[in-house]
């Protein structure tokens, strides 16, 4: 019997990083010594409070049985709590926060809520890959909005023609932003809501790496803008800010109405995330300043030391302001992919290329640090040393 796969997903391309797992496992089978910068997973571990609060969590027949499809009211509450604290925004935490599985998750789910077919999806390039396939699942089409260093890696919204923001039902913005790492200020979101309201768009505001920044900077939220709560809703992931990537917990705020329709996707699709993970949840949004400074600290020297490898081998890039990437420009001449080819095959070391992130990521690289710092140290001098 011949099994026939989904034109959805026959017409993919390989996700990013399993196709890039695929070459580095290659090369290791080979024999070489590889330094892997390519994900942005956290090395650093869970705090322990939380995971203790797990431990407890765990062992409570209650939290056995089904969760609730939406969230435990009271991990809604710590959200919403953790919203006035962090960005003073008011937040009703029984219809306008919803428990994800991980923001990905949550992410994917929107356009099957909000998108029906020949509908557009407004989507950064270089982005996170999710937002167009997952706007392609659900049989919408997405529609590129070029991220040019020119314009501070934010989307040039007078650039989108009139007919396409006439069909455009849903716009994704992610920042601090992945893989650029550009920040967006308030006269940035105002822009985007007043176009939100004008063409009746929802914004979908992927913010998962608020809480990673550096020299005091402060990342806004979407919501805490006038008007926003209108015309969006925001993702939230604890993955990057305590280190629990595996734990696959998040929740989206915002507008009463989009909320009820990822609600009502999930309803279902999935059962929601383990009561347990929620309770730890609860306990590191409560303490949620706890050592934060600390892992900060540790992505900002790492940064810092790969920055200066980039600056002694004569290769110019953004310096980050915030998340724990650093994305660069390849050397004139040759292609991201030729250039993540060469680090991987004479260097040993994994790169992301940027046209990864589509092709407006082309001419780039990014590079996460969340490892071991001794492993950026040693990438750090491999990259000085090499020659293109």
């Amino acid at each position: 019997m011949e099994i026939k796969w989904a034109k959805r997903i026959a017409d993919l391309p390989p996700y990013l990083f399993a196709e890039i797992d695929r070459k580095k496992n290659e090369m290791i089978n080979k024999g070489a010594d590889i330094i892997d910068l390519g994900v942005g997973d956290p090395d650093i571990p869970t705090p322990t409070h939380i995971i203790e609060a797990l431990k407890k969590a765990s062992e409570d027949p209650s939290n056995h049985r089904y969760p609730s499809y939406i969230g435990m009211l009271s991990y809604r509450k710590a959200a919403s709590e953790w919203y006035k604290k962090r960005f003073n925004v008011e937040l009703d935490p029984i219809s306008e926060i919803v428990a994800l599985i991980g923001s990905k998750e949550g992410i994917a789910h929107a356009p099957l809520a909000f998108l029906d077919p020949g509908d557009i999806a407004l989507v950064p390039n270089p982005g996170y890959p999710v937002y167009p396939v997952a706007t392609t699942f659900a049989g919408g089409i997405p529609y590129k909005m070029p991220l040019y260093k020119e314009n501070g890696f934010l989307p040039d919204l007078d650039a989108i023609p009139e007919d396409v923001l006439d069909k455009a039902v849903l716009m994704f913005l992610n920042y601090p932003n992945n893989p650029t790492t550009a920040l967006a200020d308030k006269g940035f979101f105002k822009e985007v809501i007043d176009l939100a309201k004008r063409k009746n768009i929802l914004i979908c505001h992927d913010a998962a790496y608020t809480e990673i920044a550096f020299n005091g900077v402060k990342p806004l939220s979407f919501l805490e803008v006038e008007g926003a709560m209108d015309v969006g809703i925001e993702f939230q992931s604890l993955s990057k800010t305590f280190s629990m990537t595996g734990w696959r917990i998040g929740f989206a705020a915002g507008n009463k109405k989009a909320i009820a329709g990822i609600g009502k996707v999930k309803t279902n699709i999935d059962s929601g995330a383990f009561q347990a993970v929620q309770v730890a949840a609860i306990e590191a949004l409560k303490n949620y300043e706890l050592g934060l400074e600390e892992r900060k600290n540790v992505y900002k020297e790492r940064i810092d030391l790969f920055c200066k490898s980039l600056d002694e081998a004569g290769i110019k890039y953004h310096k980050p302001e915030a998340t724990f990437y650093v994305w660069f420009e390849v050397p004139q001449g040759m292609t991201s992919s030729d250039f993540c080819a060469r680090m991987l095959e004479d260097a040993g070391i994994v790169v992301t290329p940027g046209n990864g992130f589509g092709e407006f990521g082309e001419g780039y690289a990014r590079v996460s640090v969340t490892f071991d710092t001794e492993k950026i140290i040693n990438a750090a001098n491999r990259i000085r040393d090499f020659k293109i």
